[in-house]
């Protein structure tokens, strides 16, 4: 079990104290932001049913490298939409996807690129070069393409307790080269 030490608990503190101050400047209840902060804390996109909305965050990355010096940092962004709704879907990947508490991951289908719309977005750009996370609001509809429509597919799906047909991985078979 790992114990925080004191810095780290200051550290912690005004962090949390940060967070809900950027939440009372925005005007909206806390509720609201449970998915954001899931994402910012612990990675991947999220959705929750709360008092009568519906909330769904999905996260992007881009990367920025510098071929020359060798270096470079990924974006996090991560959009935060209040009753979102599916506006259209292209195309069909086929992937492995494991959620929540199932132990197996399972084949589905997802659109390649989606459009989402909802009530509210936000967009918070957590930027691990200058330790900064910047919200601001957006104006809608956004377009996603690859892995954030497979997310805010996947997402969207549990918001609206659809059940999509899924494979689990054990109905593959190991083929030797």
């Amino acid at each position: 079990m790992y114990i925080l030490q004191k810095d780290e608990i200051q550290k912690l503190l005004k962090f949390s104290i940060s967070e809900k101050e950027a939440i009372k400047s925005l005007n909206l209840p806390e509720e609201v932001f449970l998915p954001l902060f899931f994402s910012i804390r612990f990675g991947g996109d999220w959705s929750v049913n709360k008092n009568s909305k519906k909330l769904m965050s999905v996260k992007e990355k881009v990367t920025e490298y510098d071929t020359d010096k060798k270096i470079g940092y990924t974006l996090e962004k991560i959009y935060l939409f209040v009753n979102p709704v599916l506006l259209k879907e292209e195309g069909v990947v086929y992937r492995m996807e494991k959620c929540g508490n199932k132990n197996e991951r399972e084949l589905v289908k997802r659109p390649y690129s989606v459009i989402v719309d909802g009530k509210y977005i936000l967009e918070a750009v957590l930027n691990p070069k200058d330790l900064k996370i910047a919200i601001k609001h957006m104006k809608g509809p956004l377009k996603f393409h690859g892995p954030a429509a497979y997310g805010a597919s996947h997402e969207i799906d549990h918001l609206n307790d659809i059940k999509n047909p899924k494979i689990p991985f054990w109905d593959f078979e190991y083929v030797l080269g």
